[in-house]
């Protein structure tokens, strides 16, 4: 239905089940996000799944023989298993033949994601970095920045050095070291997010403005909840906005371009 409408569609997913429904994704899917948490052992053991990451690997070889030219990326969320591992990524993510991989902190302040309470401490104290694991993990982006510069160069790796330290600071400012500085994001200008619900959301992480079952898309993100939302929202100093790992940021017209994270639903 959203490609007959002329959207492009991207599934974002943990690939377990990749080959066997390989033909049908290559079929009626634009490209393809997969969760990479590291090289195969440590992806394995944070899946807490036997040979996901092989699974991985060969759901986008089947992809591949449907459709030769079909973006498949790579997206790894770093925290506690895997913040020493990050150049191994990379280099895993070369070896299955994946078009790019990019990083982003663990989000675990947030309700977003299904997690309408939150984390407790000792739920975040299982992802997030201590001070000792924060400096290894500086260490290891410098590691990345110098070692696959020509990654970073030919976008392999999404992010540019700037964007890559800025996940230490995230962590370093969780642990109350830093301050928490607000990405550059227009999402709530330019995006929704529509939830299985129905709930319309200005992004994955501000509240509901409104309910798809009760309202048309239009009138919602256009409506006077919205509306007022965005007038009164400031990114620098929202809290939620500070706190955010997964900006998303959209030239508007005469506005230089920049690289941004994909988000979806």
């Amino acid at each position: 239905m959203l490609r007959t409408e002329g959207i492009h569609v991207t599934l974002l997913t943990a690939g377990l089940l990749l080959e066997s429904q390989a033909e049908a994704i290559a079929a009626t899917l634009d490209d393809l996000i997969v969760s990479l948490d590291g090289p195969p052992a440590v992806h394995n053991h944070i899946r807490r799944v036997s040979g996901a990451f092989e699974q991985i690997a060969a759901g986008v070889k089947a992809l591949r023989q449907f459709r030769p030219d079909m973006i498949v990326r790579a997206r790894c969320t770093v925290q506690k298993a895997n913040h020493r591992s990050l150049c191994a990524t990379v280099q895993s993510a070369k070896e299955i033949e994946l078009n790019s991989i990019s990083f982003l902190a663990a989000d675990v302040s947030s309700s977003a994601f299904n997690r309408p309470e939150g984390w407790s401490p000792e739920r975040q104290d299982r992802v997030t970095l201590n001070a000792e694991e924060v400096a290894a993990l500086e260490i290891e982006l410098e590691r990345l920045i110098c070692d696959h510069r020509p990654d970073l160069d030919s976008g392999f790796v999404v992010e540019n050095a700037g964007k890559l330290r800025h996940i230490a600071v995230h962590f370093r400012a969780h642990l109350g070291e830093v301050e928490h500085v607000a990405p550059r994001c227009n999402a709530p200008w330019v995006s929704a997010v529509i939830e299985a619900s129905g709930d319309v959301r200005p992004c994955f992480f501000h509240p509901a403005f409104g309910n798809i079952h009760d309202q048309a898309l239009h009138d919602i993100v256009n409506g006077s909840e919205a509306l007022r939302f965005r007038a009164n929202l400031d990114i620098a100093t929202n809290l939620i906005c500070r706190k955010c790992v997964c900006s998303l940021h959209i030239p508007r017209q005469n506005e230089e371009p920049m690289q941004t994270d994909v988000q979806a639903v």
